[in-house]
């Protein structure tokens, strides 16, 4: 099998490259303008298939596909916002020499207008794909699932990549370029506008059971999505997908950037894509971590839920899935599957199962989540992992009425002034070897949240917490506060664990440095058909406070 792929050299064409690399038989042609930078990727690919630099452009692509005859183009060049009325030139030369396409197209434009040569490809017996990517090949992938239980009515998106996975120029002239600019969307069951990076929500990404990324700022982006979900799912009444890049503060410029050029009717902010391309790629820091969402609300059972579907990718793997839908479709050309002849979007060409399979072995996870408003505190925010939890741990955490538990545990003090009196403004129990203990639960709701008030009884001292499911920044977090004070803490099940990991506190309602935050290993387990909990806390400057672990069972 033959491949060509126009922009092989760049972000997304070196990156499909790279995940075919394991496919013998396959010859990639490397193409571009750049015949150098063509021929130094290719003399450093290290993968079973051959490789071969091409000097080419997309605007003689007739000669190429006659000499070189390819079984698959795939262009990974772009903007595909600014091809204009001649953007097609790429499609017309595959239809006339009767060979494959698939593209990276992210342009809402050119991705919607595609179907107009369905004609054409059908009477030559070939398939052209456009947008065959994160949007809206995996947006589709997931919609289709959730569609199976749910009517949709509304969907929120957005994708949040790692600081340090890179973006390249010409992503970054095409985001900058409809900065400020209308974005044609469905709102309110009409076709409408919103504006694009001038919009923005707030969403955390946590996959059941696992570290979420933090609250994230999302901005609008003109996305294929916007106008092909809504054909594709005609009772949408609204559709919005975002963007986080980090570090906020340059997304937070940008924001302020399309809203004057909005308010002001400037002209295109493009001229500043290489000055924000430079820095984006240069304030690389924070966590090595990127995610994705999708939230639809809509009947079931006909009556209104929500329901959402959560991406997180660790390390070096996130920048990859943009370019896992073509792949995907390889492999399974590879394999015998050929997607049926046409042109058309690639909102329906992949499944989630087919994503699962490339995700399988890598530091990628995902999972659903269906909000449930009545359910126990531990329930609502781990989701579905909480039925991965050891039985004692679903006992005690799986009822929202009050109960006793008791047992005993081993307590040790800081012997530090600043430890000792630390443990002495919260209450802790002092150093014991054995002392019985009872925990009582008793639900309670602090302001506008429902939660549990955890009594703590270690031979006679006692000290309390409030326990809550996070909102804003705290959101699928477990906030406890100890009077003043308020941890929001992770709720992370590795093994037969559930650790409790700290990411954010405050004092008095204000919002406290993470580097003075106190911190230790704090985890809940089963042994002996017993619940088993081990906390540590210490703080910065002052040392450990106290620690103490135990077994619990019900009273």
């Amino acid at each position: 099998m033959k491949i060509l792929i126009l922009g092989g050299y760049g972000v997304f064409g070196g990156r499909l490259a790279e995940l075919l690399a394991d496919l013998p038989g396959l010859d990639l042609f490397i193409c571009g303008r750049d015949i150098a930078r063509a021929t130094a990727f290719c003399a450093a690919y290290r993968g079973l298939p051959r490789v071969h630099p091409q000097r080419l452009d997309r605007r003689a692509l007739a000669g190429a596909l006659e000499s070189l005859r390819p079984d698959l183009v795939v262009d990974a060049s772009g903007p595909f916002q600014d091809y204009g009325a001649d953007g097609y030139r790429v499609v017309e030369a595959c239809i006339a020499a009767r060979t494959d396409y698939l593209d990276f197209a992210d342009g809402a434009d050119f991705v919607s207008g595609i179907d107009r040569f369905d004609a054409q490809a059908k009477t030559a017996g070939i398939f052209i794909l456009s947008g065959v990517s994160s949007f809206p090949a995996l947006t589709g992938a997931v919609l289709r699932e959730m569609a199976k239980t749910m009517d949709i009515r509304t969907v929120e998106g957005g994708i949040a990549p790692s600081p340090f996975a890179g973006i390249g120029l010409n992503v970054m002239r095409a985001v900058v370029g409809y900065a400020g600019a209308p974005v044609r969307l469905r709102r309110d069951g009409k076709d409408g506008h919103g504006i694009g990076l001038a919009e923005s929500l707030r969403y955390t990404v946590a996959v059941p059971g696992r570290l979420p990324l933090r609250n994230i700022h999302f901005s609008l982006v003109d996305v294929p999505d916007l106008r092909l979900l809504p054909r594709a799912y005609p009772e949408m009444t609204d559709i919005w997908m975002g963007a986080g890049p980090v570090p906020e503060i340059l997304h937070r410029i940008l924001n302020l950037l399309a809203k004057a050029r909005a308010l002001f009717r400037l002209p295109s902010l493009e001229p500043f894509s290489r000055l924000f391309y430079a820095i984006l790629n240069r304030m690389r820091f924070g966590e090595h971590r990127g995610g994705m969402f999708i939230r639809a609300r809509g009947l079931v059972d006909g009556r209104m839920a929500e329901r959402s579907w959560h991406l997180l990718a660790e390390g070096d793997d996130g920048p990859y899935i943009p370019s896992m839908a073509i792949e995907a479709i390889v492999r399974k050309r590879l394999a015998g599957i050929r997607p049926v002849a046409g042109a058309r979007s690639s909102v329906d060409a992949l499944t989630l199962a087919d994503y699962e399979a490339l995700f399988d072995g890598r530091s990628i996870h995902t999972g659903f989540r269906n909000e449930e408003p009545g359910a126990p505190l531990y329930r609502r925010i781990l989701g579905p992992a909480f039925d991965r939890l050891p039985a004692m741990l679903q006992s005690l955490h799986g009822s929202v009425a009050a109960r006793q538990w008791q047992g005993h545990a081993e307590v040790r003090r800081g012997t530090g002034w600043l430890a000792r009196l630390a443990a002495a403004i919260i209450g802790f129990p002092k150093a014991a070897a054995r002392v019985p203990v009872t925990v009582t639960f008793t639900p309670e709701r602090d302001g506008e949240q429902d939660g549990e008030r955890w009594t703590r009884d270690f031979g006679g001292r006692r000290f309390a917490s409030h326990q809550s499911p996070g909102t804003g920044r705290n959101d699928r977090l477990l906030v406890e506060r100890f009077g003043p004070l308020a941890f929001a803490m992770a709720l992370v099940i590795e093994g037969d664990r559930l650790h409790l990991v700290p990411r954010r506190w405050s004092a008095f309602g204000i919002p406290m440095p993470r580097s003075l935050m106190p911190h230790g290993p704090s985890f809940e387990s089963e042994a002996g058909g017993k619940f088993r909990f081990d906390v540590e806390i210490a703080a910065p400057l002052v040392g450990m406070i106290v620690a103490y672990r135990g077994s619990l069972e019900p009273a």
